[in-house]
């Protein structure tokens, strides 16, 4: 049931609005938005700009166009959509939306590049968007609440759900029309008026008419979606709605939802969803904001503090080549195919070197868009081809060395340190530490977790986002081993898992500092104890020896020997999680070498000693028959689960001291 058609009450100033004003009311923007089309980047196919285009790097891209031109379009059915519903599974349907979607934005550069000569790949185009208009859904089957709504499995055509898939969708109708109106107009007339129609049926209206979608985070809640879907809205506003009123009406709003999202930004510019999740959090509203620049021809100028600090939040996370610092759902390895040319002009526009730097270099290794990109991320980079050269020049070399030149990072909003051997270069170790509380979005329980990398390869770990399913963001979520403190580099006091929510937390007892690469957190809360202190680790970079050091000390709730909580066991353990191969020597000490992990960019391993001596050593394999585990680590994961005598649980101390092999 919609709840209403009134306007937001005025929301309290947050960014934009203390910049903007009354520049991004609905009234004002009716005048500012007149001829915005002609204002933007991207250009219809008949532009001169595309003959730039058209010299850019598209091998790949040609390829598979070529190769799906004739084929039958893929199918998703609702025997695919009722899947999620049956028995959890998202990829189906999901898969087959993507392929279809993937295949369109092929087909839009095909048709875009060659003319209005080109007539198939038009077809093709036109094909592709009249499936999307005939689709019943835009919305993935695992966000619809057709299910717990009237307990069917089968898309409700009539109350459309207004997700990240239908954003996705819109968008992707929005740009094509933009880029390749006139042509379809002469080849399919009726077909802009149809997906005019849908636009409004399915994402304009509901956009309007309910203020109870999560994603707006008029709840205080506010997540990677909103920026998506927002940004996503704003493109089918500027290029959709043809009426000047409701195209301001429909802009306003969603300044009001980008505010709402960048007035959670903590002033250090962390996610606390980490690097991956950026690109479709912090990204998206990156985007949607410099298209309202575009589109109010500079009226709507968002350089602001928190955009600067969000810019930094990528290198700030690498640890080297395509490996990142992977936080609750997110690998560890950066997917190809990310708009870095985006964040690249962001970086050069605010004088931001270092993350200028970061982003050409990676912008320079793949030039050539990815059609699972987003239609609107292709068309920008083809049409916007970023001046590497003065930033480039700044970190001449292998990805592995581009980095912050400095000492690493501390963002204290989510207790993370990123504290580097050699800085400025990924050579040697690089220790991260994360503290932080087990209510952050999509969250693991991770608190007090480590990543060791060497040569900037991660081989103590966090093992990242395995596939999605039902189960994934259900009431059953840390039944998933991927999720449980058990299977990170975490103590488990008592044997006891971490909890869940926000009071399950770390407490800061030492901020690391350039001089003093130091991050002391208390840990207790994280398992319900009755003190933060009664359980301390202290993670610590020593440059000097050349040396990663993991100091844990305890002491557990007092009582006769083998106290524990109910739920706990009489065991103390500390888990660390590594990729590659393992071997625990006899002496208190193992080795991991990089054997077995997928594109590793180094030979060298780790060396590691623990004291006590005596601690037992449990060793558990972890096959992994996840496709998105697997492509990142192999075969397996091994974890080391280091079990303390007896006289050492309620009391005790255990450290483990890590360097790089030669």
């Amino acid at each position: 049931m919609a709840t209403g058609t009134a306007a937001v009450d005025a929301p309290p100033l947050t960014p934009l609005l203390t910049a903007w004003g009354e520049s991004a009311g609905a009234s004002a923007l009716k005048q500012t938005l007149v001829g915005s089309r002609n204002r933007l980047t991207v250009r219809p196919a008949s532009d001169a700009g595309w003959q730039l285009a058209a010299a850019s790097p598209l091998s790949e891209l040609r390829t598979l166009a070529n190769a799906d031109a004739g084929t039958p379009w893929p199918q998703p059915l609702v025997s695919h959509y009722a899947r999620y519903f049956r028995d959890g599974n998202r990829t189906a349907y999901e898969g087959l939306v993507a392929g279809r979607q993937q295949r369109l934005t092929r087909a839009v550069v095909m048709a875009a590049l060659g003319g209005p000569s080109d007539d198939g790949w038009l077809d093709e185009v036109i094909d592709g968007a009249y499936l999307l208009c005939e689709q019943s859904s835009w919305s993935w089957a695992a966000h619809d609440d057709v299910f717990t709504r009237d307990g069917e499995v089968v898309p409700d055509r009539s109350r459309p759900y207004l997700d990240l898939g239908a954003g996705e969708v819109v968008a992707q109708l929005a740009w094509l029309d933009h880029v390749l109106g006139s042509l379809l107009d002469e080849r399919a007339p009726g077909l802009r008026r149809r997906i005019r129609l849908e636009t409004n049926e399915r994402v304009i209206r509901p956009f309007l008419d309910r203020l109870d979608w999560h994603w707006l985070g008029l709840d205080g809640d506010v997540h990677n979606w909103n920026p998506w879907i927002h940004s996503n809205i704003i493109v089918a506003a500027l290029l959709l709605v043809d009426d000047p009123g409701l195209q301001a009406e429909v802009v306003a709003r969603c300044i009001e939802g980008l505010d709402r999202f960048l007035a959670s930004i903590p002033a250090d510019g962390a996610i606390d969803e980490g690097f991956a999740y950026w690109w479709n959090g912090a990204g998206r509203a990156l985007e949607g904001l410099a298209l309202l620049e575009e589109a109010s021809g500079g009226v709507l100028n968002p350089d602001l503090p928190v955009i600067r600090a969000l810019v930094a939040f990528p290198h700030r996370m690498h640890l080297g080549n395509r490996w990142f610092l992977n936080v609750a759902d997110g690998p560890a390895r950066a997917h190809h195919g990310l708009p870095w040319g985006m964040l690249h002009r962001w970086a050069v526009r605010l004088g931001d070197s270092e993350a200028a730097a970061h982003a050409a270099t990676f912008a320079a290794v793949e030039p050539e868009p990815k059609a699972a990109a987003g239609l609107g991320r292709v068309l920008t980079q083809l049409t916007s081809r970023p001046q590497l050269g003065d930033s480039k020049r700044r970190n001449e070399g292998p990805l592995g060395h581009v980095l912050s030149p400095s000492w690493g990072t501390y963002l204290p909003s989510v207790q993370i340190m990123v504290a580097r051997q050699t800085p400025g270069s990924s050579d040697g170790l690089t220790l991260a530490a994360k503290g932080g509380h087990n209510g952050e979005h999509h969250n693991h329980r991770d608190v007090g977790s480590v990543v060791v990398a060497v040569d900037g390869v991660p081989l103590l770990v966090d093992a990242g986002q395995p596939t999605y399913t039902a189960q994934t963001f259900g009431p059953d979520r840390y039944l998933i081993r991927a999720m449980q403190s058990a299977w990170h580099s975490v103590p488990a006091p008592f044997g006891l898992e971490q909890g869940t929510g926000p009071s399950f937390a770390a407490t800061v007892l030492q901020e690391p500092t350039a001089e003093e690469p130091t991050l002391a957190l208390g840990l207790g809360a994280a398992y319900g104890l009755d003190h933060a202190e009664q359980w301390i680790r202290t993670s610590l970079m020593n440059r000097e020896l050349g040396t990663v050091v993991i100091d844990d000390r305890w002491n557990l709730p007092a009582g006769t020997e083998g106290t524990h909580p109910p739920e706990g066991t009489h065991d103390v353990d500390i888990t660390y999680l590594m990729s590659g191969t393992v071997r625990v020597g006899s002496d208190a000490t193992a080795t991991i070498t990089p054997e077995g992990i997928p594109a590793v960019e180094t030979n060298r391993g780790l060396h590691l000693r623990w004291k006590p001596a005596t601690a037992v050593v449990l060793v558990d394999e972890w096959l992994l028959d996840d496709p998105l585990l697997g492509d990142i680590w192999g075969e397996k994961l091994t974890r080391l689960r280091f079990r303390m005598p007896a006289e050492n649980r309620a009391s005790g101390a255990f450290t483990l001291t890590v360097e790089a092999t030669p």
